[in-house]
């Protein structure tokens, strides 16, 4: 997904898929290289980190967080605030182009780097995390 992250896996009908993310928009929360895990179909609300389709371009696949519904659908912007390519371009998000939750992030395996036990652990406590709505969705629009 240009700025955001790229759909990898989305089969119909399948309930999770698996999404790369590229860009910058959502830092600090997502990282450029960033797998996240798409739930589709899951239930949405402010604060969530969502994949939609760019309403301007329909073939490409965004993630952002989504801040509140307004007339004409979700308003959404990146984390990262100084990142363009959200609401503040495109305007709302109609309903229908929301495709699905985020609910897990993870970084992916350094290619060449040697693995111990160690390591190992060390990479699945700092790399797989859970997508939350922790970020205030009301702090968010209060920055802007």
């Amino acid at each position: 997904m240009r700025g955001s992250g790229s759909e990898r896996v989305a089969e119909a009908g399948a309930p999770f898929g698996i999404a790369e993310v590229t860009g910058v928009s959502m830092v600090p929360t997502l990282l450029h290289g960033d797998q996240l895990l798409v739930h589709y179909g899951a239930r949405l609300r402010a604060g969530c980190v969502a994949v939609l389709r760019h309403p301007l371009q329909q073939d490409l696949l965004i993630v952002k967080r989504l801040i509140e519904r307004r007339d004409g659908g979700w308003w959404v912007l990146g984390d990262n605030p100084d990142a363009e390519g959200d609401s503040r371009v495109f305007g709302a998000v109609p309903p229908e182009l929301v495709l699905g939750r985020v609910r897990a992030r993870y970084r992916p395996v350094t290619p060449g780097r040697q693995w111990s036990a160690g390591v190992v652990l060390s990479w699945l406590f700092s790399a797989v995390r859970p997508v939350s709505s922790g970020r205030s969705a009301s702090r968010r629009l209060r920055a802007r």
